[in-house]
């Protein structure tokens, strides 16, 4: 939902939701730290979605993080995410269908060392973001993803987005022979062979999105740590 970490329209999703009467769950994988007027990207939902995988500014090697603006709910899901036990002294009895979900101790452990640090990771991804800012605005065909207004982004990847399809493939052999490396987006859920047949509208931006877009190095240096 907040690509590369870029907090999205979010008000404007909320308020579309709201209108036709359907819950908002929402996706801030990639945003963790991201805000949109002030506000944290993962808690304009009822449910919200934070992802640790090895990738992301944060990590616990895998799993994430469920935010809720509805206690109850956070509860139920807690419940059925440790395999919905009924609390007992000895007995092993389960009132749902329930899933183990738990983060190992140690895991959790590293995350939660990593959230201290949280603000550091962030100012390091932005002052690279800042530098490709000033490297790519002289470059001709090639134009770097910024934050939009009111908002605040963590700059998870750097992305960039040139002319067509042609300059984003030079672009990726260029770097990566070079030992530079660099990615498109993620390969379109419709050109997988087991979704290539679902319905869906053209999907005319995404494709034009897919064919451009590379994801360009953005990790945190370690002198700014």
């Amino acid at each position: 939902m907040h690509p590369v970490g870029l907090p999205v329209r979010i008000e404007e999703i909320s308020s579309l939701c709201k209108e036709w009467h359907i819950e908002l769950v929402e996706d801030a994988a990639e945003s963790i730290g991201s805000t949109y007027k002030g506000k944290h990207t993962g808690t304009f939902g009822k449910i919200g979605a934070i992802s640790f995988n090895g990738n992301k500014t944060i990590t616990t090697g895998g799993g994430g993080m469920m935010l809720f603006n509805d206690e109850e709910l956070g509860a139920y899901a807690k419940h059925i995410t440790t395999q919905a036990k009924i609390p007992h002294r000895w007995e092993f009895r389960h009132d749902h269908i329930g899933f183990n979900y738990r983060m190992p101790n140690i895991n959790a452990a590293l995350g939660c060392a990593q959230l201290e640090n949280l603000d550091k990771y962030i100012a390091s991804k932005r002052k690279v973001a800042v530098e490709y800012i000033g490297h790519f605005k002289n470059v001709d065909g090639i134009d770097f993803f910024i934050e939009p207004e009111n908002t605040f982004s963590n700059y998870w990847l750097s992305a960039i987005v040139l002319r067509d399809k042609e300059s984003q493939l030079d672009f990726l052999r260029q770097t990566n022979d070079n030992g530079v490396m660099t990615r498109p987006i993620w390969e379109l859920m419709n050109r997988l062979p087991m979704f290539e047949n679902c319905e869906n509208d053209g999907l005319k931006n995404t494709i034009w999105f897919a064919d451009r877009v590379v994801n360009i190095p953005s990790s945190v240096r370690f002198e700014d740590l």
